[in-house]
């Protein structure tokens, strides 16, 4: 039976996401996951379709989500990107020589430690008419090698768009909250950006659950065991009922 939108005449928002927590079994901590978002048929269309995050459509561009480079988490994706950089070839890399004459990290006017730009985007993201085709250097690199994106990226750039949000209470129990990265999550300029992915019907066209689909990602960013109680859980929800549609899929179907 499907999941009701309306009840005594009162609808629900426009925005409304379905939701699931449980209880960490080994540590102090409750995981709460966008259900709406997990059971979506959202997948990343780079170069299918991506506007980009630019202050218009710049399709041609290419350039999807890296504009404007990459945030690191800390010193340890630091310094895995600058291991996994190392390993790249002229092949693989348009900015092969700038990368290794003026390195790939840098620290920004507000102190923050981000991927160098080249050229007005992200040092790694090669460009149309580079012989490799455009996209993100690691991340072709690793596809070719047989080897997961997500071992060589920024662990920003891998987990999108997804995120994951702990916050610690003042009794020391974390919760953990894995959902969609919504273009507010970038600050105010990602007020400014003319598209962004989970907003875009284009990019609801999946054959796969965003919890399959990403699978790999999911797995680093909760452990295997917690991913595979989430299976568990996500498979009896649809089996049990239709679940809440994604909002851009209501749209699109009215």
């Amino acid at each position: 039976m499907p999941v009701p939108l309306s009840a005594n005449g009162h609808h629900a928002p426009d925005d409304a996401h379905e939701w699931v927590s449980f209880e960490d079994p080994d540590e102090e901590r409750t995981w709460v996951f966008d259900v709406t978002f997990l059971l979506s048929n959202w997948e990343c269309i780079f170069g299918r379709g991506c506007q980009g995050v630019l202050t218009g459509p710049a399709e041609e561009m290419v350039q999807g989500c890296c504009s404007y480079g990459a945030h690191f988490t800390d010193k340890k994706d630091v310094r895995r990107v600058e291991a996994a950089a190392l390993t790249l070839t002229k092949g693989d890399w348009q900015f092969h020589k700038q990368g290794r004459q003026r390195g790939v990290v840098k620290t920004n006017k507000d102190g923050e430690v981000v991927s160098r730009l080249v050229d007005g985007a992200c040092i790694f993201l090669n460009r149309p008419g580079f012989p490799g085709g455009p996209g993100c250097a690691l991340h072709r690199a690793a596809l070719d090698r047989g080897e997961r994106p997500l071992d060589l990226k920024p662990e920003v750039c891998w987990q999108l768009p997804l995120r994951r949000d702990d916050v610690t209470r003042d009794d020391g129990h974390v919760v953990s909250t894995i959902a969609q990265w919504d273009r507010h999550h970038w600050g105010a300029g990602g007020l400014e950006f003319h598209w962004w992915c989970t907003e875009a019907p284009e990019a609801f066209n999946g054959t796969k659950p965003v919890y399959r689909y990403m699978a790999d990602e999911l797995t680093e960013m909760v452990g295997a065991k917690v991913y595979a109680d989430v299976v568990v859980y996500l498979e009896r929800r649809t089996a049990a009922a239709t679940p809440l549609p994604h909002p851009v899929v209501r749209a699109r179907h009215g």
